[in-house]
């Protein structure tokens, strides 16, 4: 599996570029605000989008959703949860800082997600961790040694909880009870910021250690 990154945005959110070895298949996590560079890519590789994974419904998150969908006519897949987060702007937050963005939205996801799912894509199986704290309906997905962790778990660090739906408890129950379930060399990419391993996290995180 070959991954790309792309920090996107005024935010500087991570957008997840996914192909399989073949780059005959692609899939996309998080494509944020001001998606120009990550369409670009994809147009050069001229490679089939098979699915946007939304990690949560945030507008740095989501914000190049619309943009996406009309370049690459793929379905949207998201948590119950947060259903109606993209048609409401007050709900996934663009409505809150106008001095970052204008109000963002876009249609509501044709697939929702939800924990333990198992998502067939690029040959191979993701698997869906309901993992809120964060949001209500984040996720994270899973495949053999990679781990896509939107807002939850960062180098260092934890997702913030003080937004609406944020709360620290299912934060820490979320990364304790389920991702550092994960084998330790599962490498982590986050939302913003650099990637990680589990191992790393569970020894040195200062929000979140193993114990």
């Amino acid at each position: 599996m070959i991954v790309e990154s792309f920090a996107l945005g005024p935010l500087q959110t991570n957008a997840y570029l996914i192909m399989n070895e073949a780059r005959s298949q692609a899939i996309v996590i998080d494509p944020g605000m001001g998606p120009e560079r990550l369409l670009r890519r994809v147009e050069t590789l001229d490679v089939p989008v098979q699915a946007i994974l939304l990690t949560h419904a945030h507008f740095d998150h989501m914000g190049g959703v619309e943009a996406a969908r009309k370049a690459w006519g793929c379905p949207v897949y998201l948590h119950d949860l947060e259903a109606d987060w993209l048609t409401e702007p007050r709900k996934n937050g663009s409505a809150r800082w106008p001095d970052v963005t204008e109000p963002l939205t876009t249609d509501p996801a044709e697939h929702a997600l939800d924990d333990g799912q198992s998502l067939q894509l690029l040959g191979v199986t993701f698997r869906v961790l309901h993992t809120p704290g964060h949001s209500p309906g984040s996720v994270s997905f899973h495949y053999g040694k990679h781990l896509f962790s939107g807002d939850v778990l960062f180098r260092l660090s934890v997702g913030r909880t003080d937004l609406p739906g944020g709360r620290e408890a299912d934060l820490y129950d979320s990364i304790r009870n389920k991702l550092y379930k994960l084998d330790p060399e599962v490498r982590v990419y986050p939302g913003h910021g650099p990637q990680t391993t589990l191992g790393f996290e569970m020894a040195n995180n200062p929000f979140a250690p193993a114990h």
